[in-house]
């Protein structure tokens, strides 16, 4: 697990801890938030405290998962993280990114400001200059988060849910700094 944190105007960018579970159930269990995600409905704390434990011992190399404080009052509103992948299209290293907020967080312009600071550290920490990312078709709002950070579009493609429950027609978007 990475040491690292990051101050934007309204956020505290943190390393997640197994501590936070209660926190972050609010979100990995509500199946509006839960709609378009890759990982399947939450449906029980303890399914929240086995995801957190492997993001305390993910080896930093391979990326950086982020818990979103609000400054205002403190609350851990989402998460999200940068990674780093290597990737057929580019025959060399990309990024990509995630973000995932509460729902009574959502429109608020969170999202974006995470992610320009994720992709910002990224790039200064690792070097980074490549990042991809994709959204449902279905749920244009994270494609707008996509471009407020400056990633164009770039291909149509699909993923799938990690259990295989349901497959979502996608937009990918690439930055290259």
């Amino acid at each position: 697990m990475h040491q690292y944190t990051i101050e934007t105007d309204r956020l505290i960018l943190r390393p997640l801890t197994v501590a936070d579970a209660p926190a972050v159930f609010v979100w990995n269990s509500d199946p509006e938030v839960n709609r378009y995600m890759s990982y399947p409905l939450y449906t029980d704390v303890e399914q929240t405290r086995t995801w957190l434990r492997s993001v305390e011992g993910a080896r930093e190399r391979d990326g950086y998962d982020f818990g979103f404080v609000r400054k205002e009052d403190g609350l851990l509103i989402g998460s999200g993280g940068v990674y780093r992948k290597k990737g057929k299209w580019w025959r060399r290293r990309w990024w990509t990114l995630g973000y995932n907020l509460r729902r009574d967080c959502w429109g608020m312009g969170y999202a974006t400001e995470a992610a320009r600071a994720m992709v910002d550290f990224a790039h200064r920490k690792r070097g980074a200059r490549i990042f991809i990312a994709e959204h449902a078709v279905d749920n244009p709002a994270s494609g707008r988060v996509m471009e407020k950070c400056g990633m164009v579009f770039h291909h149509h493609g699909q993923y799938a849910k990690l259990d295989g429950s349901a497959t979502f027609p996608s937009r990918s978007y690439r930055l290259e700094l």
